[in-house]
């Protein structure tokens, strides 16, 4: 099974976890996509969904789901979203399509949070891919200067802006042995307004794709 094989077939697995009436949080990226696509199979058994992205939420209303703004809604019973890396903990680092914030957004007003993922994601230590920052523009230099204190190889994203308003720095050269503690610190910086740790706010339960099925983890 190759790993679009492995996405489809953990992004449906994620429908299981929806009920009838739900409200649901949806991330944005290839995986989540897959999830978009599936639920539409089952879209009269939804009352809507809240997307963490412009494109999510394009993507949902092609398929004829009602997208709704999160500040009309009280929590969310679930929030279905991918990852860019996942450690045993369950600690995330996401943002390679550069929703980092929205997505933190949604899965912070969600009961549960179900990661769902190929088993290419899954590490030991979380930082061997890229991680986003988000900045206003105006700090753009300076949160540059403080990355790169910390040990970090700065990148501006070019030629991107979020749905925001803002621009990504992706951080390579990190190795994340205090996910708690970095995300807190970086966020801490003036003009970050996001990072693309989720270890305050990880996932509850990891469903992982491989060439055998569908695998459950959880905290």
């Amino acid at each position: 099974m190759d790993l679009d094989s492995m996405k489809k077939a953990v992004a449906i697995s994620a429908l299981d976890y929806i009920e009838v009436g739900d409200v649901i949080g949806v991330g944005t990226g290839s995986t989540a996509n897959y999830f978009i696509d599936a639920l539409a199979g089952i879209k009269g058994k939804i009352e809507g969904a809240v997307a963490s992205s412009d494109s999510s939420a394009a993507r949902l209303a092609s398929h004829g789901i009602t997208v709704l703004d999160l500040n009309d809604c009280d929590d969310l019973p679930v929030y279905i979203d991918g990852a860019d890396e996942v450690d045993r903990h369950l600690r995330l680092t996401k943002g390679g399509g550069g929703a980092l914030t929205r997505e933190k957004i949604v899965a912070e007003a969600s009961r549960r949070f179900i990661c769902v993922v190929d088993e290419s994601k899954e590490v030991d230590v979380l930082g061997g891919f890229p991680l986003p920052v988000e900045v206003i523009p105006m700090a753009r230099s300076l949160v540059g200067r403080r990355l790169a204190a910390l040990g970090g190889m700065p990148a501006l994203r070019n030629n991107f802006r979020t749905d925001n308003g803002n621009f990504i720095i992706d951080i390579s050269n990190l190795s994340i042995t205090d996910p708690i503690e970095l995300e807190t610190r970086l966020n801490n910086i003036p003009g970050v307004v996001s990072n693309g740790i989720f270890a305050h706010r990880p996932a509850d339960i990891l469903l992982v794709g491989t060439s055998t099925g569908v695998r459950r983890r959880e905290t």
